[in-house]
């Protein structure tokens, strides 16, 4: 488990930010341009490269040789800058960024830094003990599924001006499906999917998902909703076993694309993950989604289950971060004072109206 993300002089966040994490679900919630994804994709960044590397070169022990260059091709992959520099803080002449993670296992924790005109060097500044065992995954705000045949192939041979991310969920859902009855886990998760759906996520042998309907036959994924999509690839994943399996997942907006029926479901998928033991980390704009969420963590009473809220927010040109441990710690929930602002627009019309 991620206890603390400590970030300094990271893109939009200069100086030092902390962050305290919870074991359950942490939501990011701002405005566009306040950084929620560039939290996310640096915490990522950090993980995945102990995993990958770990996993690649399983007979050694981490070194910062093998770090130095590994966490700076994934912070390159991920985030697509020009240099390694562009994602410190703008500032007058010379700085450094530098991002650590702590973790419940302090043998995991790690800590690096690079300059703003950093081409592509990372300095190791707190070398972790072993390598990361438990994989994290990384949902993009879009669906995957009608770009996944020869994705992978293609990012491996070409430079493509996609992020790392999409690769990496690619490989996830290229995992193939559990043999056997499923469990009843597995079908919990599943059956409202599929319900929604109307139908089953199919993998064919070259490499293309379909969406099987009972009487209708395998309806190619391009003719599938959008929003249907992003169901589907989120059936592919539980249905492979790879939500269950990663100990760290990462979505960004899982409400795009959704109408609130769906947005119903992907919250309970969330919650019943995270109560599950599975580090969450979420990116929204949804005050439905935090709400849908907050309804099912009151209905359950789940003990085990933890949560943590960061607002961000765009305060005297520079990106303020508060935390709490409920909706209502948060006195910068700008996208609350919207939806209540709307409430008193469309009131005072109705009152016109009479």
């Amino acid at each position: 488990m991620i206890k603390q993300l400590t970030a300094t002089n990271l893109t939009l966040f200069p100086g030092e930010h902390r962050l305290e994490f919870a074991a359950g679900l942490n939501v990011f919630i701002g405005e566009n341009g306040t950084g929620k994804t560039h939290l996310l994709k640096a915490t990522y960044a950090l993980l995945a490269t102990s995993e990958e590397t770990g996993r690649k070169q399983p007979d050694t022990s981490p070194t910062k040789t093998l770090l130095q260059k590994a966490y700076a091709e994934k912070l390159m992959g991920v985030f697509k800058p020009d240099a390694l520099g562009r994602l410190a803080s703008r500032k007058q002449g010379r700085a450094r960024c530098e991002i650590s993670l702590t973790f419940a296992d302090s043998t995991l924790d790690t800590r690096i830094s690079f300059a703003t005109n950093a081409q592509s060097d990372v300095q190791v500044e707190q070398l972790p003990k072993k390598w990361q065992k438990a994989r994290a995954l990384f949902l993009p705000t879009r669906e995957l599924m009608t770009i996944y045949p020869g994705f992978v192939a293609l990012y491996d041979m070409h430079h493509v001006p996609f992020e790392e991310t999409w690769r990496d969920t690619c490989i996830h859902l290229g995992v193939p499906q559990l043999k056997g009855r499923r469990s009843a886990s597995v079908a919990d998760l599943l059956e409202p999917l599929e319900q929604a759906m109307s139908g089953k996520v199919i993998l064919d042998k070259t490499g293309r998902f379909y969406l099987s309907k009972a009487g209708a036959g395998n309806m190619e994924m391009q003719l599938v909703s959008e929003g249907l999509r992003k169901l589907a690839m989120l059936a592919q994943l539980i249905s492979n076993g790879v939500l269950q399996e990663n100990g760290y997942i990462f979505w960004d907006e899982p409400e795009a694309n959704l109408n609130p029926k769906l947005i119903k479901l992907v919250a309970q998928v969330i919650y019943t993950l995270a109560a599950s033991g599975v580090q969450i980390f979420i990116a929204t704009h949804s005050l439905f989604l935090l709400r849908e969420l907050e309804i099912i963590c009151r209905k359950d009473g789940n003990k085990n289950y933890t949560q943590k809220f960061f607002s961000l927010a765009l305060s005297e040109n520079e990106i303020s971060i508060e935390q709490g441990s409920e909706l209502t710690d948060l006195q910068t929930l700008v996208l609350l004072d919207e939806a209540l602002q709307q409430t008193d627009r469309f009131m005072e019309l109705t009152d016109d109206s009479d």
